[in-house]
This record gives C-alpha cells, structure tokens and sequence, in this order.
C-alpha cells in the first residue's frame, strides 16, 4: 500500500510538531510556510531535535531519523497540498491571514482532502464556512506541543459534513492522538476557556493582593495538578465524596455557586499588573533561559504520559469504545 501523505501549512513551533505527529505514525509529511528560510533555519531542524527526544517513545520503535525523513520541505503550497488525504493549516492567529490561506489551501488540493486549522481561538466558521467544499473544513485545535501532547479539539463549522468530522476523529486515532469532538462552536473551543478561564481568576487573585504569583503556580502543581494529572475534574468531585458526583454537589454545590459568582474571571487588570507578574517569573526563570526550560517541561510532559499510561483506574469503564 501506499503510504498516506499529509501537508502541514506554516512551519513555525505548532506546524513543525504537527509534522512529527504525523510521521512517527507514518504518514509521508509535507511541510510548508510562505517564508521558505523558516523551514532551513527552523522547522527542519526543530523536527530533527523533536524526534530525536521522542525517540524512546516512537509507537513502532523507530529510529529517530527514519521518522525525520518522512518530513520534507515543499517547494510550494500547491506542492505540498498535492495528493494528499488531509491539511493541517497553522498559520498566525490572524482571521484575514487565515480566510487567504485556507482558501488557497482548497483550491489547490484534493476536493475530498479534509482541511483542518490549529486556530486557538477563532471559530472556524469565520474562515472556513465559506471555501470550496466546506463540508470538509473543520478546526483541529491541538495543545502545544502536539509532538507531547495528545489532545485535540475537533469543532465543525455548521457546514462541516458528519461524515468528515467522523473521518478527521479517525484521522488523528490513527495518528495516536486522542480527540474530543465539539458537539457545537464557541470561541476558545474547551480548553482555552477552561485555562483562560482560570488564569484571569488567577490574575484577580494576585491583583486584589490575595497572594503572589509564585503562590498559584504552587496552588496549581503542588495541589490541583497532582490530580488533574489523572483525572479532571469531574472524576476529581466523584472521588471526593463517598456518594460520589451526586454526594459532592450536595455537600458543596452552594459554595460552588457562590465562588463562582465572587470569581472575577472579567477582571479589569493593567499593564502593571502584566508587568508586575512578568517580573515575578522572570525572577525565578530569565526570558533568556526559556529554550532550556521548554525542553525540559517537555520531558516531563513525556514522564507524565508514561506515568498515565502504565496502569489504570481500578473499576473504570469507558464510555467511548475508541
């Protein structure tokens, strides 16, 4: 059989891991971006490194450079989009830069190649609805870096096909990724509002003098994450009470309630308070030193998924057989 073949559509840091992605699962890979010195000076390089980091936990035990070199740079866009079954577009976060690329993108590739955008945050209705054959436009939020880290978000446009939607879940399955499927758009998909969420709660705290910033990142891994690391957090409120989920809203519901109406996820803060938090952790990590930190989040990253990997929660079921 032949190999599938997938393009991915901007080459900087998602683009580039979304390549790795698709070629340790053995897709043949190509990789494109409307500046062509990104993909020598960055991409490529970047996609050698990723690879030889994920090298323990390539699915078929690959060497690192066999999966490399199933990434190569296309000449073009039209090029890149060639034959293929699927396109991952992440370009910037821009809504007209989006509309033109992915225009471009449908014109130039297969009528049935499905067309998929990493946008964080824009529905994909305001750029996708309209390009031809939209019933196989859909957005594919992924959780950076999608080379560590499995999540993705699938979300319709309201004209995206349930056939396609249904394929691209697939798509990414085969990938070893694992997606959650939209049941309909809003901004920030799930993820997003959940930390975007927290973290202007986050701000509000620090802001109102309740504490430091160094005291939520500690609140965070030293408490919520060590559970959150194996379970979110509905599985987190069932397995505090012994009743269960029912138990635990009985018990807190109305102080659930009343936080929620105290948080001040709409609150105003400044460029000081910006400033003042940008200080406090570049304090304890130099901008300079961020290349160095990132690699080794991302090591922990990949020590945490082995940790979720190796055995599993006593009694539970899955609702999904996938």
């Amino acid at each position: 059989m032949s190999p599938r073949r997938i393009a991915c559509i901007g080459a900087g840091t998602v683009g580039s891991a979304w390549a790795v992605v698709f070629a340790r699962a053995g897709f043949e890979v190509a990789l494109w971006d409307s500046v062509p010195e990104t993909l020598e000076s960055f991409a490529l390089p970047r996609v050698a490194r990723l690879c030889r980091t994920l090298a323990e936990d390539m699915p078929t035990g690959e060497e690192a450079d066999t999966v490399a070199a199933r990434i190569r740079a296309a000449s073009s866009l039209g090029d890149a989009v060639a034959g293929v079954e699927a396109v991952q577009e992440s370009v910037r976060e821009d809504l007209e830069i989006k509309r033109a690329v992915s225009s471009e993108i449908a014109q130039a590739a297969p009528a049935d190649a499905l067309l998929m955008s990493s946008t964080s945050a824009l529905p994909g209705s305001k750029f996708l609805a309209d390009v031809p054959h939209p019933e196989r436009a859909l957005v594919a939020h992924p959780v950076n870096p999608p080379s560590h880290i499995p999540l993705v978000e699938l979300c319709g446009t309201g004209r995206t096909g349930a056939a396609e939607l249904e394929r691209a879940r697939q798509l990414f399955l085969d990938a070893r990724m694992e997606p959650v499927v939209l049941q309909k758009e809003i901004e920030g998909f799930l993820l997003n509002r959940l930390q975007y969420t927290m973290v202007a709660e986050a701000m509000h705290l620090v802001g109102e003098g309740y504490c430091t910033a160094e005291d939520i990142d500690r609140v965070l891994t030293s408490g919520l994450a060590l559970r959150w690391a194996s379970i979110g957090p509905f599985m987190t409120a069932h397995l505090n009470a012994r009743e269960g989920f029912r138990g635990f809203v009985a018990q807190l519901g109305p102080m659930m309630k009343t936080m929620g109406r105290e948080a001040r996820t709409d609150y105003d803060w400044g460029p000081d308070l910006a400033e003042r938090i940008h200080d406090t952790v570049a304090g304890m990590l130099p901008v300079e030193a961020i290349p160095d930190a990132q690699a080794w989040r991302d090591g922990r990253i990949l020590a945490t998924r082995r940790m979720q990997q190796s055995d599993r929660m006593p009694g539970r079921r899955d609702t999904d057989p996938d």
